[in-house]
C-alpha cells in the first residue's frame, strides 16, 4: 500500500500543479518539494506527541505540563527549519474533570443514578457541566420555577432564569432547574447568587429534549452543576423535600496557554498563505488523532519548505485550547489588525486526518450539497475545488462535509477569510452510504477513540494519514507559488476574463 500511495503522489504532483503554478525556473520543482514531504517524519512527530503525553500523565491538554512540552518539541522543530518562530500567550479559563461525578437520591426513595465520565461517554442519567465548581454536598432539592408536564414546544421554560426565580429560595439547598429559553450558564449564576449550594439542570422535556444534556458553562462557577435527563428531573422533582447527595471532582481556573506561529522569510508579505491545526489534546487522553494527526502533517510539510523561496508568505499555525471552545485561533484573529487580517489571502485547517474508520471530507466551500452551514467566504469554492482535483486524480473518492463551526476555520470564516480543509470523521457514525465509498465499518464510529485515553498512536489509520498528507503539502505548495490566489480579486479577474471572453465571441459572430 506504501508504495501504491506514494507512486499516486507523484502522478497527482505533477496533474495538479501543472495548471497553477506560475513562476518561473523553481528550484526545487513544486513536485520535489512536495515529495520531499516524509510520510514517515509525520509518523515520527506522531511518536513524539505520544512519548510526551505519557511523560504528562497521559494528556496534552491546554493548561497543562503535555501541552507545553508539545509546543516546545513544534517550536524547536520550526526554528530549526528556518522560520521566524512566535509563541502567543493568552489566558483562558481552565477546566478538568479528574474523576467521575457522583449523584444519588437519598430520601424519600434510595437511588444511585448512572453518571456520565470524564470524556463524555457513555451519556448517564446526568453528566458534569464543564466549567462547574467542586463539591460533595448533602441537601435538600428545591423545584425554581419549573414547568410539568413541559410545554408544547422547546424553549419554553424559563426556570431560573431570572433572580425573581429564587424569591423564597432557602439558601443551602439544592436548585432542580429545567433547561430552556437561557443558558445554562445563566441558570447556574442565579442559583449561585440565590445561596444554592449545587445546581441540577434536567432537559425541558420535548420531543428531542429529553437526554441528559452535556452542557458547557464557559465562565467558571463555583458551585456543583450538572445536567440530568428529563426522565430523572421529572422524578426528583416530587415530593418536596427529596434529599440529594451531589459530588463533582473538577479543576475550574484561570491559566495560560500558547499558539505557536511560524513564518517563512520568504514571500510577498501582503499575500500570506496561512495553515493551522490545533495541537492541544482533551485532558482524558494523547489525542494522538485529535489532533496530533493534523500537527504531525502540518510540521512535516512546514519543515520542508522552511529554506525553499516562495512566491508567497507562508504562516503556520498550531492553536491551543480548541478543545474548550477554538479559544486559540479566536485570540489570535481578534488580536489582527483590519490591515493584518488583509494580508491573510486563505485559511487551510486540518483537525483529524487520519481517523480508524476514516471518511474523506473537504470542507463545503461552496455550499454545493445544500445542507447545514452556508457556503464559505469567497474563495473557499476555489479551495474546494483543489482538494478535489487532488482526490479525483487519485481516483480516491471524497465527500463534502459542513462548515459546522467545530473546528479553528471557524473565527476565520467570521473574518471574511477563504478557508477549506480536512476532515476523516470523529464521534459521528459512518453510514452504509459512505462505507461503500470508503471502506471501514457502517454503524460504528469514525474514531471510536475520539475523546479518549484510547486516541494513541495505534489509533492512527495509515492510508488516511499518507493520502492527507498528501493533499496538505500539494495545497501548501500550489498557494505557496500561485499568482491568483482564491478569493474576491481572483474572482474579480475571472469574472473580467470571462466577460472579455464574451465580448470577444460578439464581435466574431
Amino acid at each position: 500500500m506504501r508504495t501504491g500511495v506514494y507512486r499516486a503522489l507523484a502522478v497527482v504532483t505533477a496533474l495538479t500543479l501543472a495548471p497553477v503554478a506560475a513562476h518561473a525556473d523553481p528550484a526545487p520543482s513544486e513536485r520535489e518539494l512536495i515529495d520531499s514531504v516524509s510520510v514517515p517524519m509525520v509518523k515520527q512527530h506522531l511518536g513524539a506527541l505520544q512519548a510526551i503525553a505519557e511523560a504528562n500523565h497521559g494528556t496534552r491538554a491546554a493548561g497543562t505540563g503535555g501541552h507545553d512540552a508539545s509546543r516546545d518539541y513544534v517550536a524547536a522543530r520550526l526554528k530549526k527549519a528556518g522560520y521566524k518562530v512566535t509563541i502567543q500567550p493568552f489566558d483562558f479559563p481552565y477546566y478538568e474533570e479528574k474523576s467521575t461525578a457522583l449523584m444519588e437520591q437519598i430520601s424519600p426513595d434510595p437511588e444511585l443514578y448512572a453518571p456520565t465520565p470524564p470524556g463524555g461517554s457513555p451519556l448517564g442519567d446526568f453528566a458534569t457541566m464543564n466549567y462547574t465548581g467542586a463539591g460533595d454536598v448533602t441537601a435538600t432539592l428545591q423545584n425554581v420555577d419549573l414547568i410539568l408536564p413541559p410545554g408544547p414546544t422547546a424553549n419554553t421554560s424559563t426556570s431560573g432564569c431570572e433572580a425573581a426565580d429564587f424569591a423564597g429560595f432557602t439558601p443551602g439547598n439544592i436548585a432542580l432547574l429545567q433547561r430552556g429559553t437561557c443558558t445554562f450558564l445563566v441558570k447556574a449564576q442565579n442559583a449561585q447568587a440565590a445561596g444554592a449550594v449545587a445546581a441540577i439542570i434536567f432537559n425541558e422535556g420535548q420531543p428531542g429534549r429529553t437526554a441528559t444534556p452535556q452542557g458547557n458553562l464557559s465562565t467558571p462557577v463555583s458551585i456543583p452543576v450538572v445536567g440530568a435527563s428529563f426522565a430523572v428531573g421529572e422524578e426528583l422533582s416530587s415530593p418536596a423535600g427529596t434529599v440529594v447527595h451531589l459530588r463533582t471532582d473538577t479543576i475550574s481556573e484561570l491559566r495560560t496557554t500558547d499558539n505557536v506561529l511560524a513564518e517563512s522569510t520568504w514571500g510577498e508579505s501582503k499575500k500570506v498563505v496561512m495553515s493551522g491545526a490545533h495541537l492541544d489534546s482533551v485532558p482524558a487522553g494523547p489525542g494522538i488523532n485529535d489532533n496530533g494527526s493534523g500537527s504531525a502533517a502540518l510540521l512535516a510539510v512546514a519543515e520542508a519548505l522552511g529554506k525553499v523561496p516562495t512566491r508567497n508568505k507562508l504562516r503556520f499555525a498550531w492553536w491551543s485550547a480548541e478543545e474548550l471552545g477554538l479559544l486559540g485561533s479566536t485570540f489570535y484573529v481578534h488580536s489582527l489588525s483590519a490591515a493584518a487580517r488583509n494580508k491573510i489571502k486563505l485559511y487551510l485547517n486540518y483537525d483529524m486526518i487520519a481517523s480508524p474508520n476514516y471518511v474523506f471530507n473537504i470542507y463545503d466551500g461552496d455550499d454545493s450539497d445544500a445542507t447545514g452551514a452556508p457556503a464559505g467566504p469567497p474563495g473557499s469554492d476555489e479551495i474546494e475545488k483543489l482538494f478535489e482535483k487532488y482526490f479525483d486524480t487519485l481516483r480516491q473518492s471524497h465527500s463534502g462535509t459542513d462548515f459546522d463551526g467545530r473546528s479553528d476555520y471557524g473565527p476565520f470564516i467570521e473574518a471574511g477569510i477563504p478557508s477549506g480543509g480536512l476532515f476523516t470523521g470523529g464521534e459521528g457514525i459512518k453510514t452504509a452510504e459512505e462505507a461503500a465509498l470508503f471502506g471501514g465499518t457502517a454503524g460504528q464510529p469514525y474514531d471510536a477513540c475520539y475523546h479518549k485515553a484510547c486516541d494513541t498512536v495505534a489509533n492512527i489509520n495509515d492510508r488516511a494519514l499518507a493520502l492527507n498528507t498528501g493533499a496538505i503539502a500539494t495545497a501548501t505548495v500550489v498557494y505557496a507559488y500561485s499568482g491568483d490566489l482564491p478569493g474576491p480579486a481572483a474572482a474579480a479577474k475571472a469574472a473580467v476574463a470571462a466577460d472579455d471572453a464574451e465580448l470577444v465571441g460578439r464581435v466574431a459572430r
